[in-house]
């Protein structure tokens, strides 16, 4: 994904009590219809794209549907947007390819634009995961936000595993945003390490860049811990700040992520 400041909508300190219990209740809701849905554990534990600007490098399981959904609150120039519910549907179709659908976020003057994807891992190499991402966004969102284009990106998303509990990860990206007449072409970098603090549980610290052809670069550091209360289900809390004048101020979401096995292999 491009970084918080340079994407329509904006990405994703301390909830505040009238954010954060609403959301809250929302995501423990869920967990009981999640939880009965969840295979026997045959399939691998989920594995998702959020909350870290680095996409997961692996698919997901043929035959899953997962369901990646956050709310975020971003600070920006004095301004403070909100925006949810940041869901990206995801299905396995073959062992090595997944299909994507980016679902519209909503800002108070209305939707963003749909994006429909693949991803194809192409890894383990050389001990590394490695995947290629192809998206291409549809200006289906309102006038205010959608770029009135059809916006294609590539990403490549790796990993590696540097010890039981430590891992490495990062991404190159190539992001062709439409910005009144024309395309502003954006390269993004990513590297994040990650440590899984116990079975369930891990957290990570992330740098992210965007570096588009018009405009000053976008530099973040970015911090992220995930729960995993059920080998299928997801929650997950990140905070990022801005390192340039043309990032945003700071940002922090929460997020809830689950996955189903429609089809048994």
């Amino acid at each position: 994904m491009l970084l918080p400041c340079a994407r329509a909508r904006s990405a994703r300190g301390v909830l505040t009590p009238l954010i954060g219990r609403p959301i809250l209740a929302a995501i423990f809701t869920l967990l009981g219809p999640a939880s009965a849905a969840a295979s026997d554990g045959s399939t691998p534990p989920i594995n998702t794209d959020r909350p870290a600007v680095t996409d997961s490098s692996v698919v997901v399981p043929q035959g899953s549907l997962q369901f990646e959904d956050g709310f975020t609150e971003t600070a920006s120039q004095g301004q403070r947007i909100f925006d949810g519910p940041e869901t990206l549907l995801r299905f396995g179709v073959a062992p090595t390819t997944e299909l994507r659908l980016t679902v519209p976020d909503y800002f108070s003057s209305g939707f963003g634009d749909l994006a429909i994807g693949m991803k194809q891992q192409l890894g383990p190499k050389a001990g590394f995961d490695v995947s290629l991402v192809l998206t291409l966004s549809l200006p289906t969102g309102a006038r205010a936000i959608s770029s009135h284009g059809f916006d294609p990106s590539v990403q490549l998303p790796w990993s590696r595993s540097l010890s039981s509990n430590w891992t490495a990860a990062g991404m190159l990206s190539v992001y062709w945003p439409t910005q009144g007449v024309r395309r502003n072409v954006t390269g993004e970098t990513t590297f994040l390490i990650d440590r899984q603090l116990t079975k369930v549980w891990d957290a990570f610290v992330e740098y992210a860049g965007d570096f588009p052809e018009s405009g000053g670069p976008r530099h973040l550091i970015h911090f992220g811990t995930a729960v995993k209360p059920t080998p299928h289900q997801q929650i997950d809390v990140h905070v990022g700040v801005g390192l340039s004048s043309a990032a945003v101020d700071h940002f922090i979401g929460l997020g809830y992520s689950f996955r189903l096995q429609l089809v048994q292999r």
